[in-house]
């Protein structure tokens, strides 16, 4: 293959995704809604799905969770300290 670019199976795609095939081809077909279309290389029946491609897929479709328990705050440093304010 040129340029190094690893064709991946819908196997492949589903296990780096931690999910089954059915989503994968699920993903692939462009029904899972607001998640872009994963584009894919089609040989009749069988997916392929480049490496290169994979990858700015999942970029363009990471999104954070707007139900998540953790979100990003400017006022706690990385030791867990609040600005202005001091434990005892």
């Amino acid at each position: 293959m040129g340029g190094g670019d690893e064709i991946l199976t819908v196997s492949e795609v589903a296990a780096e995704l931690r999910c089954s095939k059915a989503h994968a081809y699920i993903a692939i077909a462009g029904r899972i809604p607001g998640v872009s279309r994963l584009p894919a290389i089609c040989m009749g029946r069988r997916k392929l799905v480049r490496r290169s491609t994979f990858e700015q897929w999942k970029n363009a479709n990471e999104k954070p969770d707007p139900g998540g328990m953790i979100s990003p705050s400017p006022e706690v440093h990385a030791v867990g300290r609040m600005e202005g304010k001091s434990h005892a």
